[in-house]
């Protein structure tokens, strides 16, 4: 990518200068933030930050996981397609630990959320924004979570589970900003990801056999498919670094 001339960098300099001392407003902070981040405002951040890594890196395990117990797959990601395979078996077989699947998914399907909650709660309208992004589409996404979550408080934490057009990180940080009590928000959410996670155990027993024989292929190539998906994750990681602008050494 192109840089700025030295010149350029810094007239732009002197003309913020310029703005602030004739009280004009200043750029706007990449940080959520005001001023110095406090010790909450670094853990918290860095929570978010692991959790994007956490969710590259772990993608390419799924396949492998699913291939080795549909169980440890269920516990560590919350799978649908887990929870499809052991509503199959249920049908086919005897499968006395169903409930404890269905459970662990809904667990680890949730086990990041208090971190947006919490977001929310520190930093308010301005980290919803940037959860927001850009694009028209997710400003209007943004604006129905909004909504939701100002008419139904914490029933649209619930609601959020089974209306994919609502971003559920939003609505989780307007609850945050709201004031509501993180145990209540963890147990609204869980309700939420048990019942969500539930229609796919029902659905795949009642497919029953050739669902079943759907887990089993995809699980036989799961080698094959772990290997496209590092691929793509390292794809993602050298376009992503490449589209980040480099600072220029005075």
């Amino acid at each position: 990518m192109a840089h700025e001339p030295e010149s350029t960098v810094g007239a732009t300099a002197d003309q913020a200068d310029d703005d602030v001392e004739a009280g004009r407003p200043a750029a706007a902070s990449p940080w959520p933030w005001e001023g110095k981040a406090s010790r909450a405002d670094r853990w918290c951040w860095g929570a978010i930050m692991a959790i994007s890594l956490y969710s590259l890196a772990t993608l390419p395990l799924k396949p492998l996981i699913l291939s080795l117990n549909t169980y440890a797959l269920a516990a560590f990601s919350g799978s649908n397609i887990a929870l499809i395979d052991i509503g199959a078996r249920m049908r086919v077989g005897h499968e006395p630990f169903w409930w404890l699947g269905l459970i662990a998914a809904a667990l680890t399907s949730i086990k990041f959320d208090w971190v947006f909650w919490w977001a929310g709660k520190l930093w308010g309208l301005k980290i919803i924004a940037m959860f927001t992004g850009p694009s028209r589409w997710a400003q209007r996404t943004a604006k129905v979570a909004e909504r939701v979550a100002k008419r139904f408080g914490g029933l649209a934490i619930f609601l959020s589970w089974f209306l994919p057009f609502i971003p559920n990180v939003i609505v989780y940080a307007f609850v945050g900003l709201a004031g509501m009590r993180l145990r209540v928000f963890l147990l609204i959410d869980f309700v939420g990801a048990l019942l969500y996670r539930s229609i796919f155990l029902y659905l795949g027993y009642r497919i029953g056999e050739p669902a079943k024989d759907v887990v089993d292929k995809i699980a036989d190539y799961s080698w094959y498919i772990t290997i496209a998906l590092i691929v793509l994750v390292i794809f993602k990681s050298v376009t992503g670094a490449r589209k980040q602008p480099t600072a220029r050494r005075p």
